[in-house]
């Protein structure tokens, strides 16, 4: 049995950190290795925190040990968690990093727990160069990776971004796994009656977080130009779902509803979507879209991959390598006239000549192969290390 220790957002933080990390430690848990998380008691100060709250209502997960402990602008609790995760000496350290402003509190964290000279230190890299860059970006993330032994992304482009600062500590590229813990798939009649919505529609899903980087304006601007498309000489019937929260100035996006005469054609749900409706969302939906100017990877791909629904990706980061041109879904760029003719070619090829291909894909990305890749990498460096201790001894 191995002792994990998992540091990252958990319950009752919500979002995909929180959600991904919790799926990732009943993964070890049902393995039968023992594991837990070390959350915050402060994630970001509310000054900094763009959304309405950072915490859901959810019912914490069953059989889950999480500690919310972690103060992440105090550095007195910096060294407190360190060193009381110092003295517990798990085997393994799995650490995410998303943000430049958590390498001080996680990087400071690390270096006293490491001073036990016998846990391993893994991060979960979701982001190294940030979409929205701020001072002080570079050195908090350099301060963050020196404390790490090795690392897994989950993109090419986020590999690449972290050889710009680490060229040489253990890196590997793993599939972000499906999530598989928001519920069975339910039928389209069903989840559409459940929402309120029209069961003839053709509906479009964005989903998630709504921030400068995706894109949402440009779908908008993509929906005018489909205001009054045809699909074999007949009305297309299409209605943009936006499922998720703004995190950035709702008010420029309603006026630009307004200008480009969209209201009849959206159905907005912009409040945070809790754990529980999020199968509803997916499975109401005949596609989902990402019109992302910049991406990583985006936990939105393994959600759809999940429910098994087609995809609309722009042709920006590690998408394009997620989602198969033609097969899982269509890549496109991230402009307003490719974002229409992406749909309106989804529509033609129809939903159907999707799903086999998308069952086929989605074996690749389990949450076994994940684990497996961290505790591979672990023995890496357990084997390192015993080596290094032999040939220091001679």
């Amino acid at each position: 049995m191995v002792s994990v220790i998992i540091i990252g957002p958990g319950h009752p933080l919500r979002g995909g950190l929180a959600t991904f990390n919790q799926r990732l430690a009943k993964e070890f848990i049902d393995s039968g290795h023992h594991c837990e998380i070390y959350s915050f008691s402060l994630q970001y100060p509310s000054l900094l925190f763009p959304g309405k709250t950072q915490y859901t209502k959810e019912p914490a997960p069953e059989k889950l040990k999480i500690h919310s402990v972690i103060n992440s602008i105090n550095p007195f609790n910096w060294i407190k968690i360190g060193n009381r995760i110092k003295k517990r000496k798990p085997d393994l350290v799995i650490v995410r990093f998303w943000l430049p402003f958590m390498g001080p509190a996680l990087g400071t964290i690390l270096r006293n727990l490491r001073k036990n000279k016998h846990t391993r230190i893994i991060c979960i890299a979701d982001n190294i160069i940030p979409h929205e860059k701020r001072i002080g970006d570079n050195r908090f993330t350099r301060y963050f990776l020196k404390s790490c032994d090795a690392f897994i992304t989950m993109s090419a482009k986020v590999l690449d971004d972290l050889r710009k600062f680490e060229k040489n500590k253990p890196a590997r590229l793993v599939e972000h796994p499906l999530y598989d813990n928001f519920g069975t798939i339910i039928s389209k009649e069903e989840a559409r009656k459940h929402l309120g919505l029209s069961i003839t529609d053709k509906i479009v899903l964005f989903f998630g977080f709504i921030r400068p980087y995706k894109g949402l304006d440009l779908l908008l601007e993509g929906m005018a130009i489909l205001k009054n498309a045809t699909l074999n000489s007949k009305p297309l019937n299409l209605k943009l779902l936006i499922a998720g929260e703004y995190y950035e100035n709702e008010k420029p996006y309603q006026e630009k509803i307004d200008q480009l005469g969209l209201r009849d054609k959206l159905i907005q749900r912009t409040d945070f979507i809790p754990d529980s409706e999020v199968k509803y969302y997916l499975s109401a939906a005949d596609v989902v879209i990402q019109p992302y100017r910049n991406a990583t990877q985006s936990g939105v791909t393994p959600l759809a991959y999940y429910f098994e629904k087609p995809m609309i990706v722009t042709n920006v980061g590690g998408l394009p390598s997620l989602v198969p041109h033609e097969k899982v879904g269509l890549v496109v760029e991230p402009e307003a006239k490719s974002l229409a003719d992406g749909i309106l070619k989804f529509y033609q090829l129809g939903e159907a000549h999707f799903i086999p291909h998308i069952r086929e894909e989605k074996k690749k990305y389990s949450w076994k192969n994940m684990a497996d890749a961290i505790f591979e990498l672990s023995g890496n460096l357990n084997h390192q290390g015993n080596k290094h201790r032999k040939n220091h001894k001679v």
